[in-house]
Formats: C-alpha cells, sequence, structure tokens
C-alpha cells in the first residue's frame, strides 16, 4: 500500500479533534489533586528530613508537567469547547507552570508554523545552526554555540533560566502588543503572592525545598523532551522555498516510546508527530490514533537509549540532511 502523504493524513486525524468536556474535566483533576497532594506532603515531610521534602519535589514535577501539557492543549484550542473558559484554565495553569499563558500560546504558535524552516529560525526552538554557519563565525562564536549545545547548559541551566527569568519579561514581544505585557505581569504578580504566601507561612524551607525544585526538575523535563521531539538524527530541516507546513510537522517531530506511566505524567506528548500534524487533538485522544493507524505508530520511532545519544547532535549538515555531533562534523568538514 502506497504510503499516505501528510496532507492525507489531516483528513483522517480531523475525526479525533473533538475534545470531551466530562474527560478534559476528568484529567484535570487527576493531575491538579496529586500535584497539591504531593505539595502538602513535602511541607509535612519538612519536619522529618530535608531531602524527603526535596525527593517528593522532584516526583511532583513530573505532575507539573502533565499541568503543562493541559495548559499547552489550552494553547491550541484543544482542551474545552469554550474557547474563553480555555484560555482562563490555561492562564492560572500558567502561574503554577511559570508560564505565561498568552506568551506562551504565541510563541509555541510560531515554533508550530515554521517548524522545519531554516529561514524562520528563532522563535519557540532550540537555536540550531546548519554546518556552513558554524563555520562562518568566529572562534568566540563557535565556543559561544558550543556553551549552549553543552547538555548541562541546555537541560539544566538554561530551562532554569528559561522559566524562572525570560518568561518573567517577554521583550521579544515588545513590537506585538500590550497583552503579552499584560499576560507577562499579570502571571508575575500572581506567581509573587503565592510565593510571599508560602514563605509567610513556612519560611524559606517551602519555597527553596519545594517550589523551587519543582518547578526547575519540570522545566528541565520539559525541555528535554521539545529537544527530542525534534533534534534527532534525520529530522526535517530545509530553506523556505522548498518548505511544507504538513510534511515539516509530521518528518520533523519523533514518536518518543515512552513506558506507559511516563507517557500518562508526559500528557502522551511523545507522540509529537501526530501533535504536530494536527494539534487541535487533545492529548488524551493521541494514543487513539496511533492504537487504530500502524502506519503513525512505526513513523519516528524512538525509544529512551536512543534518544540519549540525541545529546549529542548539533549541527545540520544539509548535504546529508542530518544532524551531526561536533565530532562528526570535525572529522568530515575538518570544523574545529
Amino acid at each position: 500500500m502506497t504510503p499516505r502523504s501528510a496532507r492525507d493524513w489531516l483528513k483522517i486525524l480531523a475525526q479525533y479533534r473533538d475534545p470531551s468536556v466530562g474527560r478534559s474535566i476528568f484529567e484535570l483533576v487527576v493531575t491538579l489533586v496529586p500535584f497539591l497532594g504531593i505539595w502538602a506532603l513535602a511541607w509535612a515531610a519538612l519536619s522529618i528530613s530535608p531531602w524527603l521534602s526535596l525527593a517528593l519535589a522532584a516526583v511532583n514535577g513530573m505532575f507539573l508537567i502533565r499541568l503543562f501539557i493541559i495548559q499547552h492543549d489550552c494553547g491550541h484550542g484543544a482542551y474545552l469547547p469554550n474557547r474563553s473558559v480555555q484560555d482562563w484554565l490555561g492562564r492560572a495553569l500558567g502561574v503554577l507552570t511559570l508560564t505565561p499563558y498568552d506568551v506562551w500560546k504565541r510563541t509555541h504558535a510560531i515554533h508550530h508554523s515554521h517548524h522545519g524552516n531554516l529561514d524562520q529560525r528563532g522563535i519557540g526552538d532550540v537555536t540550531t545552526l546548519t554546518v556552513e554557519e558554524y563555520r562562518a563565525r568566529s572562534p568566540m562564536g563557535r565556543l559561544i554555540y558550543r556553551i549552549y549545545r553543552n547538555p548541562i547548559v541546555l537541560f539544566v541551566v538554561g530551562p532554569a533560566y528559561m522559566f524562572l527569568l525570560q518568561h518573567r519579561l517577554p521583550v521579544w514581544l515588545m513590537r506585538s502588543g500590550w497583552r503579552y505585557w499584560v499576560s507577562a505581569m499579570g502571571t508575575n504578580v500572581m506567581i509573587a503572592l503565592i510565593v510571599a504566601s508560602i514563605w509567610y507561612f513556612g519560611g524559606w524551607q517551602p519555597v527553596l525545598l519545594i517550589w523551587l525544585p519543582t518547578g526547575i526538575v519540570a522545566a528541565s523535563i520539559g525541555v528535554w523532551l521539545f529537544y527530542v521531539q525534534h533534534q534527532f538524527e534525520d529530522t526535517h530541516w530545509v530553506n523556505d522555498e522548498d518548505w511544507q507546513l504538513h510534511h515539516a510537522a509530521l518528518e520533523g517531530s519523533s514518536h518518543y516510546v515512552l513506558p506507559q506511566p511516563l507517557r500518562w505524567l508526559s500528557g502522551n506528548i511523545g507522540i509529537h508527530h501526530v501533535h504536530h500534524l494536527y494539534s487541535r487533538i487533545p492529548f488524551y485522544r493521541l494514543p487513539e490514533v496511533i492504537r487504530q493507524h500502524a502506519e503513525l505508530a512505526e513513523a519516528q520511532r524512538m525509544t529512551i537509549r536512543e534518544s540519549i545519544a540525541t545529546a549529542r547532535l548539533h549541527l545540520w549538515d544539509e548535504a546529508q540532511q542530518k544532524l551531526l555531533s561536533f565530532r562528526e562534523a570535525r572529522m568530515q568538514y575538518g570544523l574545529a
């Protein structure tokens, strides 16, 4: 049978787009209630051991990831039929995820509309240079890029900076309208009130040993998931004249195959090729898609073991149409 094109899949996937209000409310409750429960348990555990509280905070980072996925679906208009209720739910969750909803909604829409286009990089994606762009950089420019692509920076320092500081002031949207500033400042005020309340009632320990680690763990895992969903060896990058939205969505996103508990905690976001091709599908319906369509289930599959190797990929080789490591670029092109 001839493989279906990306456009053919659009017609098929349209039947999965409608959310169920009951299911959406259920998914919110079974995520938010454990999140708040673990938070309370971690706070109570401070009287026993700060290390126990820290461990619980790290676990709770996964529930925060799931709350972010719900916020993510709200941003795509995929979670509730009522757009206004959906947006306000997204804004409320943005206070917990440290992500101003309207700001993120805008930048993420840019990511979806330009991913895989070499001429439209810069917002909502992981900075990736081509071999020729890296070659053209000065020694200092190459060093800066190498530091940026270091796993410690990319998955620990970078996420903490992004969610704790960068999201607080959306200077990159300065000319895009007042609503993004209202979103960021409103979220900042609510975050400040929550942190101040935690400090008032519990002192510095619940802030530094629970609130902060929960956010940092979620940020790091979230950036890792985003990275492996697009930064794999045979991903898709072309110049503007050859770029096609739906083809780039399907070919440039992975199917990250996770064990069921991690799939649940990550809100099925590993089924990323389907999500990118049809972002209006609620996250809880994505498994239904791959169960019923084997071709999509097998496309761009990546296991956890295989995903670890993607951390060493750094440069896009336009000639070979694949990502290379710095070592491969040095061996093949003599790049230092």
